[in-house]
């Protein structure tokens, strides 16, 4: 018998990473060593730009964002997702990315699918200034179902010491500015699915007129990353903390880039609620509380700002035609954990 009668095609498996390697490369920065397909990636920090550098990491997956994608036929989407979810992450701590490595896992290899997901990555990647510099693709018979696969992804990127975003510099009387999210970015697609492909039943290609257009699409926006929209400003020492609004809503985010003494107090109604929330909300009758942790409601990254330098953010994201919302304030804590109050409602 030869490996492939078990299930898995060498040569395919060889002729699918090539084309990988052929995009990884034009991600490439100054820093990256090693060609891609070596046993281990190499990467040289710029110690004459770097004074005291602190390497920041993190890893993340798309989750059943992926069964969408499956269902779609389309797959570039995720590649973006995965690498601008982990930006966003270690941009939290101010961090600007440097190198990233990819995991994907089919049951039998799918190149015209991986290839998509690469493309995607590669363009993402670009745009962040991040290389990508290695990964592993994994053909594993019998562990997943026929067409059906895993992403996940490595980050690392590097702050200064002094300029980490550290919560304990957050103070009573900093505002709250929200940057808009694309759409689910990366989290609540276990219920969306079971909204959308189960109590409605509807396909990928599905028109819905509170959204606009179809279905899938809708679902596939990716993930946004706010890196280069933001490291002009965190260059200044405009911005505090920075909370990225993933898995748990505003409500399991924000209190993270928060010490322990103070509270969130957010205006609900500040902010446009994008339409496929509002549509989930009508389609599930989800409750406000449920929304609010488990959605991004259309935000995707908090800044905690001093009132100080609150107009100089919003005038350099007006520069940037980027609308932000002033959605709230920073209170000392009535009690004491670091939380969300919602005040208003959320609209119709």
């Amino acid at each position: 018998m030869r490996y492939a009668d078990a299930g898995v095609d060498i040569s395919v498996a060889d002729a699918a990473k090539k084309r990988i390697a052929a995009m990884a490369r034009g991600t490439f920065r100054p820093g990256v060593l090693a060609p891609i397909g070596a046993f281990g990636s190499l990467f040289q920090l710029d110690r004459k730009r770097w004074r005291d550098p602190v390497l920041v990491a993190s890893c993340d997956g798309v989750g059943t964002k992926l069964k969408v994608a499956s269902m779609a036929g389309n797959h570039s989407g995720v590649g973006a997702d995965i690498l601008n979810h982990c930006v966003d992450d270690i941009l939290t701590q101010g961090a600007e990315p440097l190198f990233f490595l990819d995991y994907i896992a089919m049951g039998k290899l799918d190149p015209q699918a991986i290839e998509q997901v690469i493309a995607g990555m590669s363009r993402a990647a670009k745009q962040a200034g991040c290389a990508l510099i290695g990964g592993e693709t994994a053909e594993m018979p019998d562990l997943y179902a026929p067409g059906e696969y895993d992403l996940a992804g490595f980050i690392v990127g590097a702050v200064e010491r002094k300029k980490i975003l550290d919560p304990k510099n957050v103070r009573p009387g900093d505002v709250l500015l929200a940057l808009a999210s694309s759409g689910l970015h990366t989290n609540g697609y276990s219920l969306a699915r079971k909204l959308v492909f189960g109590v409605e039943r509807l396909a990928p290609d599905s028109y819905v007129q509170e959204i606009g257009g179809p279905i899938g699409a809708e679902l596939l926006k990716p993930h946004r990353a706010y890196w280069p929209l933001l490291k002009a400003i965190l260059a200044r020492g405009w911005v505090t903390t920075l909370a990225h609004i993933t898995g748990g809503g505003v409500t399991g985010n924000l209190p993270r880039a928060l010490p322990k003494n103070v509270q969130a107090v957010i205006e609900l109604g500040s902010w446009p609620v994008l339409p496929i929330f509002r549509y989930l909300a009508r389609v599930g009758q989800i409750e406000r509380d449920e929304l609010l942790r488990t959605f991004n409601l259309g935000v995707g990254m908090i800044l905690v700002v001093p009132a100080k330098y609150a107009a100089r953010v919003q005038a350099e994201l007006k520069r940037r035609r980027e609308k932000c919302y002033v959605i709230g304030r920073i209170e000392k804590a009535k009690r004491g954990n670091s939380r969300v109050v919602y005040s208003g409602a959320l609209p119709a």
